[in-house]
């Protein structure tokens, strides 16, 4: 009868165990256990079979499932589905997926750590064939299923472990382009809103139309910032706006990150009867398509969050063959001058 310590022992040895055990690779260790050595040398192969008999290693039934894609059920998981982006994001890979003969499971996490880790347990229990994290957050679920090489593209903000199949835009390229389109109107001294907890993809695009400013000679210390805490980017928006007026006014433009947070600095602006875009330019990212019914006064950076789904498909399907995978970057269009511009133009 084995003791607990060796019970223990047996579930804690992996693919990558046995492959630091011998010297050779993850992949090489994988296809070995499962009857594919035909790539590897004799005394690789033995040598594996000897550390597997030895070190008490056992094939996992569930990652055996998603290596083999038993399962037609992929897992999305993304935060605050209340956002027309995220949204987006889910019709447009739903959609993907179904055309790819795929069913979709969608998982909003609201952001949080420990619920993203719930539902990355929940969904390895279901066998699913692959993950699509859309703004992942770090979380200890995401090291231990990175860690077992389950398959998984990142949407719309990058790894927070680093490295993996990524998809979604040139953030920093998109903050400059707003910097621009507000240097060729005039305004020289715009301000940037954004989050307390600013993650990746927002970072990047307030740092990219900071740097872009900086570049056209305007002092670092002169570009005024703002944040509001939370998770909720209207609320964000109405928190950062307010900080911001409370330290020196409204500015003539401002890049909000995110076309969420540039409804929340409408709803001050309105409460204090200040004109958009007339006495302050707000310039969001996201171009949602409810801008057009709704946010006629927002300027707008537009991500074609339609052609995500095919990019996604191709990435899991990359994984699922065992073929290295590529940061997808799709390009985004630029600033759109609202409804309410135009008209004024």
């Amino acid at each position: 009868m084995k003791t607990r310590a060796a019970r223990a022992h047996h579930g804690s040895v992996s693919l990558t165990t046995v492959a630091e055990d011998t010297g050779v690779s993850i992949s090489t260790v994988s296809r070995i256990v499962n009857g594919e050595s035909g790539r590897a040398s004799p005394e690789t192969v033995a040598r594996v079979e000897e550390a597997i008999a030895r070190l008490g290693y056992r094939p996992n039934p569930v990652g055996r499932a998603l290596r083999q894609r038993a399962s037609r059920v992929v897992a999305m998981l993304s935060p605050n589905l209340d956002n027309p982006a995220m949204a987006a994001i889910a019709v447009s890979t739903e959609a993907a997926l179904r055309a790819a003969g795929y069913v979709m499971i969608l998982c909003d996490t609201h952001d949080r750590a420990e619920l993203q880790d719930d539902y990355l347990q929940a969904m390895r229990e279901q066998f699913v064939a692959g993950y699509v994290m859309v703004s992942a957050v770090r979380s200890r679920g995401l090291e231990e299923t990175l860690r077992r090489g389950d398959p998984m593209v990142f949407v719309a903000r990058h790894n927070p472990l680093g490295g993996g199949a990524y998809v979604g835009i040139d953030n920093r390229a998109a903050g400059a382009d707003a910097a621009d389109f507000m240097l060729a109107r005039g305004i020289e001294r715009p301000a940037v809103l954004m989050a307390a907890q600013n993650v990746s993809s927002t970072q990047e695009r307030a740092s990219g139309f900071i740097d872009r400013l900086v570049a056209h000679g305007i002092p670092d210390n002169a570009i005024r910032r703002a944040s509001g805490p939370g998770l909720s980017h209207i609320e964000i928006g109405y928190a950062a706006a307010k900080a911001l007026v409370q330290q020196g006014g409204w500015p003539e433009g401002a890049l909000c990150v995110s076309d969420m947070i540039a409804y929340g600095a409408y709803r001050l602006a309105i409460e204090s009867n200040v004109q958009i875009p007339q006495r302050c330019m707000l310039v969001g990212v996201d171009g949602n398509a409810l801008n057009h019914w709704i946010a006629p006064w927002l300027t707008s950076i537009r991500i074609p969050y339609e052609s995500f789904g095919g990019h996604v498909v191709a990435q899991l399907e990359s994984l699922w063959s065992g073929e290295p995978t590529s940061e997808v970057r799709i390009p985004h269009e630029p600033p759109m001058v609202g409804l309410a511009q135009k008209a004024t133009a």
